[in-house]
């Protein structure tokens, strides 16, 4: 009986706050004969921030219950993934990974020597893993590769062949570090039903697969190593998270996509077993929470205050920070930080760069605009004006876009046509509806407004590159920033020419196949 309920707890332990677990059938008999053997991998590319707090949290559970883990530093996959960490970087940021991961479980109290730290390269260049890669390629197909990297491979216009790899090599890290389960977040997981579908093909056993919700960054949307206003870094001074978390999205009452609750949440909760919102004793006085749910019910009564919120969260924040501030103060840790993470170079006139950190010419080739396909279109339920488009852009699935058209084109018309698309804007909502790309329009303002998509030319696939003529080959920016405003002040010159060809600055739109084109509008303006 005894035996049961420490089976029970270990559950408890295991799966708590977890989003989604695949497998869970296989748990308890195999807790009922031993402790679980799991692992968590991280690919060792930009400087890890708070967010990273969340699954080692998480593992401080599984120590609780006895587990043995193993943290892995994928530094092979961090090469695959479109290079995100140059080889001449690789072993430097690998080095920079362990000692601040190191750093992050010692700050919360995990007991360090409890875990196995194992690096990718140290089993992934052998010929027996090797040899089960090349067998893996054989029954994989390319769709299912992919697919299965869709949420978490760098996605571009002409995908690398090492990002098709990521996923299977993840798939045999299970096998070859002789684990339970995997534990990851819910990006992962096409790669986890990837690795259950492909793993037995090699004559290998299903593995469990636990996921962790995604934690809002301080935006709203995905905490992201690359958008540097969504994260807090580790090494952030005192000052830099209180001006982070001060403009962070907290909106009164509003408990959805709220990055600074989620860290309560799925950090500090579990760390400490309970919060407290300090605050004035004209407002209340302090108050202690043991549930999280009474907190986000208080939150949501607006009985507890955004910057209240915000506040208590910069004092638990930083007492986390400062040992690891500490450690990467001696001269060793700096001197590696800087190795592992060079400052830019300034980029050179015209060179292409996938992000605007180095380049701020305003250019069209910082656009991302692909030929698409509408493969569906239906009226947007909230709003009268508005369609909701899937969009097939070449990649694993369609784009959802939301386009205010339909007083000026009928869903029929659109309904399987070939359009034009700006890829790499913010997505945003439109009353409730999240638009991830731009249908590019011609119009022209008079009595009545007349709207007319362009049209790529003949024969155009979905996906495919459009570009403005003399600027073939720069490389568009991964996302388009908001108060940059590039696509604004490129848009001003974009124009309708007499002969109905989309223009910049008179140089034409063009796919490899001829010119971008509207119907009939001559003289007017895009958009």
């Amino acid at each position: 009986m005894d035996d049961n309920k420490n089976v029970e707890e270990k559950v408890s332990l295991i799966t708590r706050n977890l989003q989604e677990i695949l497998g869970e059938d296989r748990l308890r008999p195999i807790l009922e004969e031993r402790d679980l053997v799991i692992y968590w991998g991280t690919a060792t590319t930009g400087k890890p921030h708070v967010a990273y707090f969340v699954p080692m949290s998480k593992i401080a559970d599984f120590l609780k219950a006895g587990s043995e883990v193993t943290i892995l530093f994928a530094d092979l996959h961090a090469y695959l993934d479109n290079m995100k960490a140059p080889w001449e970087l690789l072993e430097l940021r690998t080095q920079y990974y362990e000692h601040v991961i190191k750093a992050m479980l010692e700050s919360i109290g995990v007991p360090i020597e409890k875990l196995k730290f194992v690096r990718g390269t140290d089993y992934q260049l052998s010929r027996k893993y090797t040899l089960d890669v090349y067998k893996l390629s054989s029954v994989v197909t390319q769709h299912d590769a992919k697919k299965a990297g869709a949420e978490v491979v760098k996605q571009v216009e002409h995908p690398l062949l090492s990002g098709l790899l990521y996923p299977g090599l993840q798939a045999l890290d299970e096998e070859y570090l002789k684990v339970d389960a995997q534990f990851g977040g819910i990006d992962q997981r096409k790669i986890f039903t990837f690795a259950e579908k492909y793993l037995p093909a090699l004559g290998y056993a299903k593995r469990i697969h636990l996921m962790n919700p995604m934690v809002p960054g301080l935006t709203g949307g995905k905490m992201s190593s690359s958008e540097e206003e969504s994260k807090i870094d580790l090494l952030d001074k005192k000052e830099d998270v209180k001006k982070k978390l001060k403009r962070a999205f907290c909106e009164p009452g509003n408990v959805e996509n709220n990055g600074v609750l989620s860290f309560v949440k799925h950090v500090l909760f579990p760390l400490h077993g309970e919060f407290v919102v300090m605050r004035d004793e004209k407002w209340g006085g302090s108050k202690t929470y043991i549930e999280y749910d009474e907190l986000e019910k208080d939150f949501s009564d607006q009985s507890v205050h955004p910057g209240d919120l915000k506040s208590s969260v910069e004092i638990a924040l930083n007492k986390l920070l400062d040992p690891i501030r500490k450690k990467f103060q001696t001269p060793e840790m700096q001197k590696l930080t800087r190795a592992a993470y060079p400052e830019p170079t300034k980029q050179q006139k015209g060179a292409s760069k996938g992000s605007t950190a180095e380049n701020d010419e305003i250019v069209p080739s910082r656009l991302d605009i692909r030929v698409g396909r509408i493969v569906s279109v239906e009226r947007h339920p909230d709003a009268d004006s508005l369609y909701v488009e899937k969009v097939d852009l070449g990649e694993a699935q369609p784009r959802t876009v939301v386009s205010g058209l339909v007083q000026y084109i009928s869903a029929e018309e659109l309904q399987n046509r070939d359009v034009v698309m700006l890829c790499n804007l913010k997505p945003q909502k439109m009353r409730g509806i999240e638009s991830q790309a731009m249908l590019l329009c011609a119009s022209v303002e008079g009595e009545k407004r007349k709207v007319e998509p362009l049209n790529p030319p003949g024969g155009s696939a979905p996906g495919e590159r459009v570009f403005v003529e003399g600027y073939e080959n720069g490389t568009a920016d991964d996302e388009l920033k908001p108060k940059k405003k590039v696509f604004e002040k490129l848009q001003v010159d974009f124009k309708i020419s007499d002969d109905c060809t989309a223009q910049w600055q008179q140089k034409n739109f063009m796919t490899k196949l001829g010119t971008i084109t509207c119907k009939s509008l001559k003289g007017g303006n895009i958009s």
